[in-house]
């Protein structure tokens, strides 16, 4: 088949929703920047910026989202050298602040909500270089045959490794969340089991020989399991291959006979998850193919590059027999030091964290999100064009980037913050008492490049993991119905996640319960080079999620769902209706890795040593706590806070 029919028949020709602009508000670099939307016209309120216009709702858009067109292009310049030449020198707005948050995600919006409450009358300016508020805290919203369907663009859960603190839990309680209750009252996961779907693969012909959709993979997160004898004579595995899933699965072999529980654990620190399985339990090569992409969701890369310490600390198999104490232990990272013998509360919104982010914007900026509680706030529809009012106590600017904060004096003794910032085709500049960069910290010795060079080394060497979450509207779900399915692995596939939407009902929202109405599908995709350490993964997979287009995102889900679930007859051409694809080149806070780092004094990590106060700028974000969790952004943002509250 050529390109062009094989295209034709996935549907790339097909009028799907790939919005660009809204009301008439184009949200891309270029619009951004027309001239007569920037300099004086705008600041004189003559023609208002984008989302000052009434009507500017950034949640519906699809296409490219996350790190979209507009929201990056002036931090690398500013990374390359390439920005401040040719006439960009900032045009002081006037504007003066108590504080100046570079960072519109959870941690800078704690961050305006604990200082706020520090000093109540304080004037806050946060500035965030995204069209919409909550960093990668986002909401995919959806109106599908005239009903509300929302999904995570970014975090979905309220879940930590470790219990919440006390500064983190009060947070959340002084918003109206309480995390047990709403699980114990919003989760429906029976929805699914009604209908009788379980959790399945997907076996991709150039990874495993053949395509094959099979449901019943026993797994504890969906459904009703299977066995797993049943699920593996249904696959395309070699005998071989099958023997050797059954052992890692089930069996209950010591591989290391003779050796303490300690030395154990420091042995299985010392190599990776993949090594394990071919050395130690001796798989065949071929049976590794099937387990490679089980760490990409957690870690963002394959299991060549995770110990097999994290592995077992994270409750995966092939440890049974090794009959390890529960337990955090040496040389094991963040994640599996605390899931490994528990973990926090949980539950999610219907858009993920988005809700807590709108429930901070709610408190801070009054009139902007209609209701009164956590479970209205799902519904509520925010007036954008309220964000950045001059009354406003607290105000919101979209679409600016930071570019650069300079202490004005000396860092020893200093008189405030100058904050210069792009937006459209224009350079701005604020100043304040004190800032605080909630903003990815890697980004921080380009904004203030007059801070020490050992912080500025630091704070360079926490490098992002880059991830996918995709979102698809599809008219119905009777394939998943006919298949079986609910969620699937796709351990060779584009996307290695596939899940319906996840059933939460809270205030006016309500999950799809009929296969017939149309749902959303999360899709997440980890793009890692397997045979790299995990941060130059993380670089080849960041560097190729910034050169490929929309249209290749598209071509590839179109390619893998008709493929998956081709069989409960799924057609990709008419039955998706919707893609947003939720880029993050800079996605999760780096971990300490035992594989390819040596142990530190906490007051020698990277993240400590970067984190620290720069005269009247404080540092924040989850990347200064070294954990990509919710509970870590609130935690560093209230220590920020607290920084320059010591002033």
């Amino acid at each position: 088949m050529s390109d062009f029919k094989r295209d034709k028949a996935l549907g790339m020709d097909r009028p799907i929703h790939r919005r660009d602009f809204l009301n008439g508000v184009a949200v891309t670099v270029g619009a951004l920047g027309t001239a007569a939307a920037t300099g004086a016209l705008a600041e004189a309120g003559v023609v208002p910026w984008p989302q000052d216009r009434t009507g500017y709702y950034p949640p519906v858009l699809t296409g490219m989202r996350g790190s979209h067109p507009g929201s990056f292009e002036n931090a690398h310049k500013l990374r390359d050298g390439d920005f401040w030449g040719g006439g960009n020198a900032p045009r002081d707005t006037g504007e003066v602040y108590d504080l100046v948050i570079v960072g519109g995600g959870i941690s800078g919006l704690a961050a305006a909500y604990f200082y706020r409450a520090a000093r109540p009358g304080a004037r806050i300016l946060i500035l965030d270089n995204h069209d919409d508020f909550g960093g990668h805290a986002k909401r995919n919203e959806f109106h599908l045959d005239g009903k509300l369907h929302l999904l995570n663009g970014g975090t979905l859960e309220i879940d930590s490794p470790f219990p919440y603190s006390p500064v983190a839990d009060g947070l959340l309680k002084s918003l109206g969340i309480d995390p047990p209750a709403l699980e114990k009252a919003c989760t429906h996961d029976e929805i699914y089991g009604k209908f009788g779907l379980r959790h399945g693969v997907f076996f991709d012909k150039e990874t495993f020989g053949q395509d094959a959709t099979v449901a019943g993979m026993p797994n504890r997160y969906f459904g009703t399991g299977g066995s797993w004898p049943d699920f593996l004579a249904k696959t395309p595995l070699s005998p071989t291959v099958r023997a050797d899933v059954l052992r890692v699965e089930t069996g209950d072999v010591d591989y290391m006979p003779g050796l303490s529980d300690t030395e154990k654990k420091d042995r299985l620190s010392r190599m990776s998850y993949a090594a394990y399985l071919l050395n130690v339990v001796k798989v065949d090569p071929a049976t590794v193919a099937f387990y490679q992409s089980v760490t990409n969701g957690e870690w963002g890369c394959g299991i060549d590059a995770v110990s097999a310490l994290d592995c077992w600390g994270f409750h995966m198999s092939g440890f049974q027999g090794l009959k390890l104490k529960l337990g955090p232990a040496p040389r094991m990272s963040y994640t599996p030091a605390g899931y490994v013998t528990g973990g926090s509360y949980t539950f999610h919104f219907p858009d993920g964290n988005a809700s807590i982010a709108r429930l901070l914007v709610r408190s801070l900026v009054p009139g902007v999100l209609p209701g009164h509680d956590c479970r209205d706030v799902v519904t509520a529809k925010a007036d954008y064009a309220g964000l950045d009012r001059a009354d406003n106590q607290v105000r919101i600017r979209l679409s600016s980037i930071c570019v650069r904060a300079r202490n004005i004096g000396e860092p020893a003794d200093p008189k405030g913050v100058e904050i210069a910032y792009a937006r459209g085709d224009g350079v701005w500049q604020v100043r304040a008492k004190t800032c605080v960069l909630a903003c990815w910290n890697m980004m921080i010795p380009y904004l203030c490049p007059e801070m020490a060079e050992t912080q500025k080394a630091a704070l360079h060497k926490l490098v992002k993991t880059p991830l996918v979450y995709t979102s698809v509207a599809i008219r119905n779900w009777t394939a998943f119905q006919k298949l079986g399915l609910g969620s699937i692995y796709a351990p060779g596939g584009y996307h290695t996640e596939i899940n319906l939407n996840w059933p939460v009902d809270i205030g006016d929202y309500a999950s799809e319960r009929s296969p017939e109405k149309p749902i959303l599908i999360h899709m997440t995709r980890t793009p890692c080079r397997a045979g790299l350490p995990e941060f130059d993964q993380n670089r080849a997979g960041r560097a190729e999620l910034l050169a490929t287009p929309f249209e290749t995102f598209e071509r590839n889900i179109r390619d893998q769902l008709g493929r998956t679930l081709g069989p409960g007859g799924f057609d990709p051409a008419t039955d998706i209706t919707a893609i947003t694809v939720n880029r993050w080149p800079h996605g999760y806070a780096p971990e300490w890795n035992a594989l390819w780092d040596e142990p530190l004094p906490e007051a020698e990590l990277p993240n400590v040593i970067g984190r620290k106060r720069f005269g009247a700028i404080a540092i924040a974000n989850s990347d200064a706590g070294a954990a990509a969790y919710t509970s870590c952004a609130i935690d560093q943002a209230r220590r920020a806070v607290d920084d320059i509250l010591a002033l």
